[in-house]
């Protein structure tokens, strides 16, 4: 916006003289005063000095409202990892005191440690049908036994 514009814009437009003001209308009187034209002058000149120091603010403050928001994300995400972290200690916990407590009841049971046992034979199960994979390996290539023949001989057999 320059200057001229605006002096333009808030320029008083004076009235033709052909209508007249309805009775209820209060008429304002146009001076031209140079002292007056003179403080409206200064006034939009103050007011044009702030316009342009606020537009320059405003890249500054949208690099630091970008600064925040990724900071904040970050903040976020280190929360998220803290109550992550919370609940696994609170987990692991249970499972110590439960375990060492002279005073629980044994015969309660309790979904945690169930699960706990439950994953411990599902890893054994595993660790044993590795071992057995690999035995199996071992003997195809030992034994020099062509891996396509026996593809296409259990296919046709119907064993797949």
């Amino acid at each position: 916006m320059s200057f001229s514009y605006l002096k333009k814009k808030f320029k008083k437009k004076k009235k033709p003289k052909e209508v007249e003001p309805e009775p209820a209308e209060v008429q304002q009187v146009v001076v031209e005063d140079p002292e007056k034209k003179k403080e409206e002058e200064e006034l939009l000149t103050q007011v044009m000095t702030r316009i342009n120091e606020i537009e320059n603010d405003i890249p500054r403050i949208k690099v630091s409202i970008d600064t925040i928001k990724s900071q904040i994300n970050e903040l976020r995400e280190e929360i998220e990892r803290l109550d992550k972290t919370i609940k696994d200690v609170m987990i692991l916990y249970e499972v110590v005191s439960q375990q060492i407590n002279p005073f629980k009841d044994v015969d309660s049971e309790n979904p945690l440690v169930a699960e706990i046992q439950e994953l411990r034979g599902e890893i054994e199960r595993l660790k044993e049908e590795i071992s057995q994979i690999k035995a199996d390996l071992r003997l195809i290539i030992i034994d020099g036994i062509d891996l396509d023949e026996l593809i296409y001989e259990t296919i046709s057999e119907g064993g797949i």
